[in-house]
């Protein structure tokens, strides 16, 4: 009778799995900063109540939090070749989608799905920053751009950083999905794998342990860069004329 559960092969075909780690690592990281590229204005916009804008970006975030991810990327996937089609049909141009790498199908419904979440998170962080230290600023003679961008967003960032870490370790467990977008990342390398042995069962125990441990380094990695940029309690405060910061 064959082994039931084959315990070396789950350590052995690690290696095999982690040559798609780069695929992995570049969806991850492309996708999480990406997802902030376009968080940061939908928040803003909705912190400021733009007309027209801020209706587009509420029904943006709605509908991007209440789908599954999943169906996002098919969405992404199929959706935008259709779209290319109807381009070349009525516009009579020769757009070629083929030509299009899947990676980049992936990306865009990956970090469309992070910036609907990410958007709160930044909103709500930069909420936070006292009004006090916006009307220092102003009263320094900053614009509101420069108040954005020495004021606000340095102590909103820091703020952010926890739930943004979250968001980042599961965006990594959500690049498992996109091999809908026929990219061979980890899972699909485990999958390829275990079609080869039928031995589904260690493949999918492999891929545990490298997501858990993954998932155990970026904790460590946002703790240590949390702890170094947190301004201790015992900082003196920052004076501007009679008032302190």
């Amino acid at each position: 009778m064959a082994k039931l559960f084959d315990f070396p092969l789950v350590f052995t075909q690690i290696p095999l799995i982690l040559e798609a780690l780069p695929m992995t690592l570049a969806l991850t990281i492309l996708a999480f900063i990406g997802g902030l590229m376009v968080a940061l204005p939908i928040a803003i916009v909705k912190m400021n109540k733009v007309p027209v804008l801020r209706q587009i970006c509420a029904v943006f975030v709605s509908i991007t939090r209440g789908t599954p991810v999943l169906v996002q990327l098919y969405l992404i996937y199929f959706g935008i070749p259709l779209m290319f089609k109807y381009i070349n049909f009525y516009h009579g141009t020769n757009f070629n989608v083929r030509n299009v790498p899947s990676i980049v199908f992936a990306l865009i419904a990956l970090a469309l799905n992070e910036a609907a979440y990410n958007s709160e998170t930044i909103r709500a962080a930069l909420q936070s920053v006292a009004k006090g230290q916006i009307e220092a600023a102003h009263s320094l003679g900053m614009t509101g751009i420069q108040t954005l961008k020495r004021v606000i967003i340095p102590q909103a960032f820091l703020i952010a950083m926890p739930p943004l870490g979250n968001s980042l370790i599961g965006l990594l467990k959500g690049t498992s999905l996109a091999f809908v977008c026929s990219l061979v990342e980890m899972t699909a390398r485990g999958k390829i794998l275990a079609g080869v042995n039928y031995r589904y069962f260690e493949a999918y125990c492999s891929l545990a342990i490298i997501y858990w441990v993954l998932t155990l380094a970026i904790e460590q990695g946002l703790r240590h860069a949390e702890k170094k940029l947190r301004i201790p309690d015992t900082a003196p405060p920052i004076v501007i004329g009679k008032d302190h910061i």
